[in-house]
């Protein structure tokens, strides 16, 4: 009879808080934009309104903007990039330009920390990413081939240096019927199972594992500042108030990684906030897994563990909502409590 992994518990206490973090994700509900269009006469990029799959989808709509360049003709050894926004996407981009041949500035008016991808969960799993209703088969195809490309691009970051690492991550449910919503791709999620009774760490519940990567952003973001400058990337602190604005810049061709920012910059009514609110304890090394519920999770990294379980969409305030921060330790700390009691070795 299969018997349950060791899964130590997490210690849910308010006494191990160690910070609240709080940021906005930039969606969209009929799903993520990267698109071309002139901008007097220079080219602009879209690449941006990811929702809460802006790091996992990164590397992938990098490419497709790339893509974009090239199909516009405007490529050659003097061609340079301006890149808006300097989070995940935005590094991306960059990166992938410059992987083309391109001399690429970066203009942000924060950098990591200060990003939204700084605060990110980060496990490689595409949420909040588009309504289902609004979905067409276009759309899926062009998820689905940038999803593909970040995948395979996240598994040669894996190690320490980018923060990047496979984790299993139990999907705990009161019924079958509350599993997460199916994007396909099933490949890339191989071992994704169900748990007996006998084998579940979690009594009473519907369990389902499965392995993912987990990218630990303050690692990941240095990472790539350090190979975007290295690479002779330059980065610039600087706003922009209007399309009109960019015309001064240099450089002939401008790719907009701005995420929520595009609504003011470019006008996109169709941006909506999703308040995201994340509680850190204190780091357990020992806790080497992942949770998730329809409604929370749990994700451990080198600097805590973050519990989170908040997206209250339209709302825009950075500030912590103590109310959601009870209901979120109350839940974490249920689920812990319900656990079996660790196997020994």
């Amino acid at each position: 009879m299969p018997r349950p992994r060791r899964l130590e518990r997490v210690l849910v206490d308010p006494e191990r808080i160690i910070r609240r973090v709080v940021g906005l994700r930039p969606y969209r509900p009929s799903g993520f934009v990267v698109r071309a269009e002139p901008l007097g006469d220079k080219l602009l990029v879209h690449d941006y309104g990811h929702g809460g799959a802006g790091v996992t989808l990164s590397w992938g709509t990098a490419e497709l903007a790339a893509d974009l360049v090239r199909e516009s003709g405007r490529t050659g050894p003097t061609a340079s990039v301006a890149v808006l926004g300097c989070g995940a996407v935005g590094l991306a981009a960059a990166r992938v330009l410059q992987r083309r041949g391109f001399a690429v500035t970066i203009y942000a008016k924060e950098l990591p920390p200060g990003t939204t991808s700084s605060v990110a969960g980060a496990s490689w799993s595409p949420a909040f990413v588009v309504d289902r209703a609004r979905r067409t088969p276009e759309w899926n195809a062009q998820f689905e081939r940038a999803a593909r490309i970040a995948h395979r691009e996240f598994q040669g970051l894996v190690g320490d240096d980018y923060g990047v690492r496979w984790r299993e991550e139990y999907f705990v449910a009161d019924e079958p019927d509350q599993e997460l919503g199916d994007w396909g791709m099933r490949d890339l999620f191989p071992q994704r199972r169900t748990l007996s009774a006998s084998e579940s760490p979690f009594t009473g519940r519907h369990v389902t594992v499965d392995n993912l990567m987990f990218i630990e952003p303050p690692a990941y973001l240095r990472a790539m500042m350090r190979d975007f400058e290295l690479a002779g990337g330059r980065i610039v602190v600087r706003a922009f108030g209007s399309p009109g604005e960019l015309s001064a810049l240099s450089e002939g061709i401008v790719v907009n990684c701005t995420g929520l920012g595009a609504r003011e910059l470019f006008g996109d009514g169709e941006l909506t906030p999703i308040k995201g609110q994340l509680t850190v304890l204190l780091p357990q090394p020992e806790v080497d897994y992942a949770v998730l519920t329809p409604d929370l999770y749990m994700f451990p990294r080198r600097d805590g563990i973050q519990l989170g379980g908040t997206h209250e969409r339209g709302v825009e305030t950075l500030d912590p909502d103590l109310e959601a921060e009870r209901r979120i330790l109350a839940g974490h700390r249920a689920i812990f409590e319900r656990m079996r009691e660790p196997a020994g070795p």
